[in-house]
């Protein structure tokens, strides 16, 4: 890999490691800055972005990538939506003697890149698999990587990922790439082959596409639940069958219904129904009713004994009897 002048004339001998540099990003230089990757690393440059925020012009700055011009062969690992197949850890030997090359450019403007004049032949390109941006411009976006993480994931697929957390290690939020995508990238690395990433991919994205559409279908109960009202009340409002519906009807028919001064129900069966009276006081006075309509003997010896003229009453309503 080719050294960087403007930086081998600054510090001469490479005594000393540059201080760390604070770009508008507020990224911090580590790592590498200063010393030889063990890695080639190249990029074509179209001048798309901001050179202040642009990862591939910050890795050209540090001196651990070179740029290539438009035509300009590179026998390693390319990455480039030409490619046939995705990188794999089959591709750890080209990777390891030959380095890796992506293309620095804006996602927008695709279109105007030449691809049929950048790489290999078409024997090294190569896409990658899905993974999700950590950079400050795309952040959470699936495919959306930018150079240095397009770089980082080749180098963590194909089994470098001490080179891939260094190269990281240059950008504040370069660290999080590895994070928020270490499971995928650890099982993309266990593959043997492209095809095999391939099949970890497909099911990947058949797993986020059955929890998009449980928390559809979850969202979608949760509003029919609001629609429809308290179910629980609802529920115990109904009979559990038609047989309780009859039990009550034949309950309602078997007891009449009486209410006391307090307005409390006072239930009597038919059988044993009950006359009542009250006193002078309001007081309820309650006598038997036989079946056969007479009444019984004590009832009759009184009124047979005590003639209807002969009864007294004190000032409560009290019977004197004489």
């Amino acid at each position: 890999m080719g050294k960087n002048p403007r930086f081998n004339n600054k510090h001469k001998n490479n005594r000393d490691v540059p201080k760390a540099e604070k770009t508008s990003e507020g990224d911090m230089n580590h790592g590498f800055s200063g010393k030889k990757f063990p890695l080639k690393l190249a990029m074509w440059d179209f001048n798309h972005c901001d050179p202040k925020r642009c990862s591939g012009k910050k890795l050209e700055r540090l001196g651990l990538i070179k740029s290539l011009k438009v035509g300009q062969n590179f026998k390693g690992i390319i990455v480039s939506p030409n490619g046939k197949k995705v990188v794999s850890p089959e591709d750890r030997d080209i990777l390891t003697a030959s380095g890796c090359a992506v293309v620095e450019c804006s996602w927008a403007r695709l279109d105007e890149i030449p691809f049929n004049k950048i790489g290999g032949g078409g024997k090294t390109e190569r896409l990658l698999p899905y993974l999700v941006a950590a950079n400050q411009v795309n952040y959470g976006r699936p495919w959306k990587l930018n150079c240095v993480e397009a770089i980082a994931a080749c180098l963590a697929i194909t089994g470098h990922w001490d080179e891939a957390e260094s190269l990281l290690n240059n950008f504040s939020w370069g660290i999080n790439f590895l994070k928020i995508n270490d499971e995928l990238l650890k099982k993309y690395a266990d593959c043997a082959n492209s095809d095999e990433v391939k099949a970890v991919e497909n099911e990947w994205l058949d797993k986020i596409e059955e929890e998009q559409q449980q928390r559809k279908t979850q969202s979608r109960d949760n509003d029919t639940i609001w629609l429809t009202g308290n179910t629980n009340r609802n529920n115990k409002l109904i009979p559990e069958s038609e047989d309780e519906l009859d039990s009550e009807d034949e309950l309602d028919s078997e007891e009449d219904f009486e209410y006391d001064s307090f307005g409390n129900i006072i239930t009597k069966s038919k059988n044993d129904r009950k006359e009542v009276k009250y006193d002078n006081l309001g007081n309820v006075i309650t006598s038997d009713v036989e079946s056969d309509g007479s009444t019984s003997s004590e009832s009759n010896n009184f009124s047979d004994d005590v003639g209807s003229d002969d009864i007294q009453f004190d000032s409560l309503g009290n019977i004197i009897y004489t």
